[in-house]
């Protein structure tokens, strides 16, 4: 039988506490904000609109939002605090869809949009807008009558952006369901000008996946055109390897400006990255691999690695470490490879079945030596320990195999392997 997947009426989300996952709130929910698409694809729901104590509004994404129900929205953990802006491609949901008068596609009857129902897809944290809740009849505050029903969004017009156009707009509605190496190389091809446009359309998390695929002189152009803040909150979203290889292709005092913007403990994590030589152990990794304490259990872990949004490489194995769990951490036990998790019942302490026998890499372990112990001992990554046995990060293989390939690497059009239809444009 199919999961059934949640469905929540926005009306319902109105001035709904926010959560962190330590019971602390953070605000509460004062809009949604979604995006149209092209294709008579329903609207994606981008994230929420939250104010916190101060009154303050922030954006907070859909990725972040771990729970939507009873009353609450659960996080992740920390939200950014900079003052939620409204960008042209996106569209408020409680202040731009509510009472905004439609046709029905059927018979062309206009109708009053009173409320609508968004779905999170399922196995995904995407979500979407599943329904209508409407009225017929004239709407105004006099004239309240009118039989009520619910539709599916594809029974109601004016939702969705037309197929032809070259705003930047309907570029990014376009670029929404390809894989964001597709949507590099595509900016890539595109005039300056119009690379900057589209790419300032973009959400953040978005763009921080499309930048770790673009050439250097792409990322430093477009995160040069970026306003300062922006820019921070992207390299935030980005990969801490990747935004310490970006940063370090600026001129000092950029750099610094935008490190100075970012959160301090985002920062800090790309200011030790920095600190390695580009070409070692601690200079490819990143400093988010799974860690987990000896007393977590199998289930746990599998958790973990089941969260949507972690590389393949980074799901395929967990490191169990003392305390502190985040990097670097307390000492080195060992890996658990996600096969051997699959082999042991739930319950089973993570610290009962390590595999200790690997010896892990130091973080000045130059690359051509990182190389070889990812293809002798088979590993798609691999743990960077330093001198006091506390673990640094993990070196993936992809993060390898992009300073072993030619410079212009990303510049190959990966639709020539099989034309156009035959590479994969499902979503992420």
């Amino acid at each position: 039988m199919a999961a059934v997947t949640p469905r929540v009426f926005v009306s319902h989300l109105s001035g709904v506490p926010v959560f962190d996952p330590n019971g602390d709130q953070v605000g509460r929910v004062r809009d949604l904000v979604a995006m149209l698409r092209v294709g008579g694809r329903p609207p994606r729901i981008l994230g929420l609109v939250v104010e916190v104590i101060s009154r303050r509004r922030i954006f907070l994404p859909m990725t972040r939002v771990t729970g939507v129900d009873s009353g609450q929205v659960i996080t992740t953990g920390v939200v950014n605090m900079r003052r939620f802006e409204q960008r042209p491609t996106e569209r408020l949901v409680l202040g731009e869809f509510l009472d905004r008068r439609v046709r029905l596609v059927e018979d062309d009857e206009e109708v009053t949009v009173l409320d609508v129902a968004i779905q999170q897809l399922p196995a995904r944290r995407d979500w979407e807008i599943d329904k209508y809740f409407v009225r017929k009849g004239r709407g105004g505050a006099l004239r309240r009558k009118g039989e009520t029903l619910t539709v599916e969004w594809s029974a109601v017009s004016g939702f969705s952006l037309e197929e032809h156009g070259q705003g930047a707009e309907n570029l990014v509605a376009t670029f929404e369901r390809l894989r964001p190496t597709d949507v590099a190389n595509a900016l890539h091809h595109l005039s300056p000008k119009r690379r900057v446009e589209v790419a300032a359309a973009l959400d953040d998390d978005r763009l921080a996946d499309v930048l770790e695929e673009l050439p250097e002189d792409d990322q430093v152009e477009i995160i040069g055109k970026l306003a300062e803040e922006r820019a921070a909150d992207v390299l935030e979203a980005m990969d801490p390897d990747d935004a310490a290889d970006l940063l370090s292709e600026l001129p000092e005092d950029d750099k610094e400006r935008l490190l100075a913007l970012m959160r301090p403990d985002d920062a800090a994590d790309v200011r030790r990255l920095m600190s390695y030589e580009e070409r070692t152990a601690g200079g490819l990794m990143t400093t988010e691999p799974i860690v987990l304490r000896p007393d977590a259990t199998v289930a746990d872990a599998l958790a973990r690695v089941r969260q949507a949004d972690l590389s393949p490489a980074l799901a395929a194995q967990v490191y169990v470490c003392r305390s502190p769990d985040e990097t670097p951490t307390g000492k080195y036990l060992g890996t658990v490879h996600f096969q051997r998790l699959l082999r042991d019942p739930p319950f089973t302490l993570v610290s009962s079945i390590v595999d200790s026998d690997l010896v892990p890499l130091p973080p000045d372990t130059p690359l051509p030596l990182v190389t070889s112990y990812l293809a002798a001992y088979n590993m798609v990554s691999a743990p960077v320990v330093d001198e006091s046995g506390s673990l640094l990060g993990a070196v993936t293989v992809d993060d390898v195999l992009d300073h072993l390939l030619p410079d212009d690497w990303r510049e190959t059009d990966l639709t020539d392997l099989h034309g156009e239809e035959g590479v994969d444009r499902g979503g992420r």
